[in-house]
C-alpha cells in the first residue's frame, strides 16, 4: 500500500488477468467502505465469453443514444473499467459520488506508481475461467473504429 496525498492508505490493484465484473464488484464494495483505490493495467482485465459475441453486443450498445447528447459510451480501456465499477455504485447519491472520487483507473502503469507493491484480487482471477475470453484493450480496439 502506498501513502496518499492526505496521508490515507491507497491500494494499488493490478487488473492484469482479472475478470472485469468480479473485480469491479469487489472494488465497488471497497470504495463504498471508504478505501482509496488505484487500478493499473486496466486494458489487461478480461471479459469472459466468445470474442465475436462480446464485440457484437458492444456495437449494439454503442447504437443507443445520440452522438452529441448522450448517453456517452466509453471506448478507452480505462474508461470501460471505470464505467463497469460505476455501474455497481449508487453514483447519483452523495455516498456514491464520494466513493467514485476515491477511484483512479489507468490503462498502463504510470511512472509514479512503478515499483510500488501492487495487489491482486484472487477471487477474480481469469485463470479459473474454463472458456473463452477477450481483454478490455482488444474490445476497445474493436469498437473504436
Amino acid at each position: 500500500m502506498a501513502g496518499g496525498q492526505r496521508g490515507e492508505k491507497v491500494t494499488i490493484i493490478d487488473a492484469k488477468g482479472l475478470v472485469l465484473g468480479r473485480m469491479a464488484s469487489v472494488v465497488a464494495k471497497r470504495l463504498l467502505n471508504g478505501e482509496k483505490i488505484i487500478i493499473v493495467n486496466a486494458g489487461e482485465a478480461v471479459i469472459s465469453g466468445d470474442r465475436l459475441s462480446i464485440i457484437r453486443k458492444a456495437h449494439e450498445y454503442l447504437q443507443i443514444g445520440h452522438p452529441g447528447k448522450g448517453p456517452l459510451h466509453p471506448r478507452r480501456p480505462d474508461r470501460i473499467v471505470k464505467r463497469a465499477i460505476r455501474g455497481m455504485i449508487p453514483y447519483k447519491r452523495p455516498r456514491g459520488r464520494e466513493a467514485l472520487k476515491r477511484l483512479r483507473v489507468y490503462a498502463g502503469v504510470p511512472e509514479e506508481l512503478r515499483g510500488m507493491s501492487m495487489e491482486t484480487i484472487p477471487e477474480a482471477d481469469a485463470g479459473k475461467l474454463g472458456g473463452k475470453y477477450i481483454t478490455v484493450s482488444e474490445l476497445s480496439r474493436a469498437i473504436r473504429g
